[in-house]
């Protein structure tokens, strides 16, 4: 078995083909009621990152093939943003506990090092393998949040469009599919400053800056990943209120993820978080067709959005942690790996 640095733009379809396959057997083992991924964009999706953002990714393959001929048992990348370097990595069940997941993370801490980087994260799903490799590599714990799952076949529908009916007066809702036009710009990623939040460790900076916000935006389309927004508008000053979105992946379109959901402080207290969710499921029923489920994440002390959710139908899940190494340390604890 051999590693090398893999280039998702470069290739061969039977590569992304083969890596779609470990991505399903790895599904199958840690999260066997999600749904498996479809070889649909997957090249786009692993290449695409917003402007001033870089991914870099290896894999491990059988060297026992033909030239031109790949089988893909593990996968790591590396996205460096800001100033912290963004790992996931993923192996083949039946190669766990080798020293592969390992060598895997070594390749990208050192990657991580000698691009200047000295924190590198990562995100754990409770009640998987990964949350004990972590932690023995020395990743330390610095966040968690709650997934939660909606299937659409029970939702109680008649209920939902009272929700939706339930804002105060003075509040406008609507619907932007695809994203905010460039009008609306700057007052949107003014109210996505509220979501920011000092314990998160950041894996998944929010866009709160107009332009990054429509890179964000182009990026998410190239990754084929479909946006779809509901936001609310206060009529007398014109400020976005709230705001919710969700994008479905080409790679999963029966689940869509629930990104953020946010309404301005000031305007709390007036049923806009049930409103903007309950507009946006109607809105997905009609436009995804083939959409079965949505699923959602909230910080443990988020009680009012948990409160909200499950009140619309989302059943929780499992935990997600996010853990954070400093990078000299790590690479100083796995180079006798590289």
């Amino acid at each position: 078995m051999r590693v090398r640095e893999w280039d998702p733009r470069a290739a061969s379809a039977g590569e992304i083909r083969s890596l779609v396959e470990t991505v399903n057997t790895v599904l199958a083992a840690d999260l066997p009621d999600d749904p498996r991924w479809q070889d649909v964009q997957v090249r786009e999706y692993l290449a695409e990152t917003v402007p001033g953002e870089r991914r870099i990714c290896w894999v491990a393959e059988d060297d026992r093939l033909p030239e031109g001929e790949s089988e893909i048992f593990a996968h790591v990348s590396v996205l460096l943003l800001g100033d912290i370097g963004v790992l996931e990595v993923l192996v083949r069940p039946d190669l766990r506990r080798r020293g592969l997941g390992r060598q895997l993370v070594a390749v990208a801490a050192r990657r991580a090092y000698l691009e200047g980087f000295s924190t590198i994260g990562v995100e754990a799903i409770g009640g998987t393998p990964a949350i004990g490799f972590y932690e023995a590599l020395g990743f330390e714990r610095e966040y968690v949040e709650t997934r939660s799952v909606l299937t659409l076949s029970g939702v109680d529908w008649n209920s939902l469009q009272e929700m939706g009916e339930g804002i105060a007066p003075g509040y406008r809702i609507e619907y932007l599919p695809g994203g905010p036009p460039d009008e609306m710009l700057e007052a949107y990623a003014q109210a996505k400053l509220e979501a920011e939040d000092d314990e998160d460790l950041d894996l998944a900076p929010r866009s709160s800056d107009p332009q990054r916000l429509r890179d964000s935006l182009d990026t998410l389309h190239k990754r084929g990943l479909k946006p779809y927004i509901v936001l609310a508008t206060h009529e007398s000053t014109g400020v976005v209120a709230g705001l919710t979105e969700v994008v479905v992946p080409a790679q999963h379109p029966e689940r869509a993820d629930q990104y953020d959901t946010i309404v301005v402080r000031d305007h709390r207290g007036y049923g806009i978080d049930r409103a903007l969710k309950a507009r946006m499921l109607f809105e997905l029923k009609r436009a995804e067709p083939g959409l079965r489920e949505v699923q959602t994440w909230n910080a443990h002390n988020n009680e009012s959005m948990l409160k909200v959710n499950a009140e619309l139908g989302y059943l929780p899940d499992r935990d997600w942690f996010e853990y954070g190494a400093d990078v000299a340390q790590l690479v100083q604890s796995l180079e006798t790996i590289i």
